[in-house]
């Protein structure tokens, strides 16, 4: 997500896949198993929560994409995420015929990573069985949604943050207005804020390999609401991508 070109690429590299595989790896080790093993586990003495709770689930995720994005970025332009590469895509940044070795390499590091948790959690007698019962870590509407939003704010949601997004993407790697040096930081902030906002919504997707990989393991009605998750984020990327040439990438006269 640091280092996204402005014009298109050449197909994807071995070694381009390998640092998304491991970027997006990061991300869901780092995201959902703040989730599932940090964000509430018991209370304390006084009846307080010991545990992260979704501002540090926020900051997990963006974290991992700043440490992803200064590590991976150079290699591979730091997607880590579908609709980021079909944003960038469409903004001319990665060439198409690189786009299914990207998406390829972020579904694997994704299931890669929750296959890690379950197998540290299975460490634990009746973990995996707990936190497979509580959705581990899904995204999701309804009975879900940690809030009790319905499918209706789900989409919504993920269409505008997701939007969002590639629009700060696209702008902080620009190579004639953009920076460089601390696009990994705006990126990842950038991230942290759309979590903020949106958990109580609908857990926070805006990555469908995010949402494959916690509904691999999720359950049933994970796996049956992961369709909003796949399809929406990737309609906000490719938005943003196909608008910010026309909105934002106009030279001064």
């Amino acid at each position: 997500m640091g280092d996204t070109k402005t014009e298109a690429s050449q197909p994807a590299t071995s070694s381009a896949l390998i640092a998304e595989l491991l970027g997006t790896f990061l991300l869901v080790l780092g995201g959902v198993g703040a989730a599932l093993f940090a964000s509430d586990f018991g209370t304390g003495a006084n009846g307080s929560s010991l545990g992260i709770g979704f501002v540090g689930v926020a900051l997990a995720f963006g974290l991992t994409v700043v440490a992803g994005a200064y590590a991976f970025g150079p290699v591979s332009g730091g997607h880590f995420n579908p609709a980021v590469t079909l944003g960038a895509a469409a903004a001319g940044r990665i060439s198409w015929s690189a786009v299914p070795g990207y998406i390829i390499a972020q579904l694997v590091g994704g299931i890669a990573a929750t296959s890690v948790i379950a197998l540290i959690g299975s460490s634990q007698d009746g973990w995996v069985a707990a936190a497979r019962d509580s959705g581990f870590a899904s995204n999701g509407w309804g009975e879900m949604s940690p809030g009790g939003f319905g499918m209706i704010g789900a989409i919504v949601v993920e269409i505008v943050f997701t939007a969002i997004f590639l629009f700060v993407i696209l702008g902080v790697t620009d190579s004639k207005r953009g920076n460089p040096a601390l696009a990994g930081l705006a990126i990842g902030l950038t991230l942290t804020l759309i979590h903020l906002v949106t958990i109580p919504v609908d857990n926070t997707s805006v990555n469908p390999a995010r949402s494959l990989a916690a509904a691999v393991y999720g359950g049933g009605d994970a796996l049956a609401q992961l369709w909003v998750f796949l399809v929406f984020p990737i309609v906000g990327g490719l938005l943003a991508g196909y608008l910010y040439g026309p909105l934002l990438g106009r030279e001064k006269r």
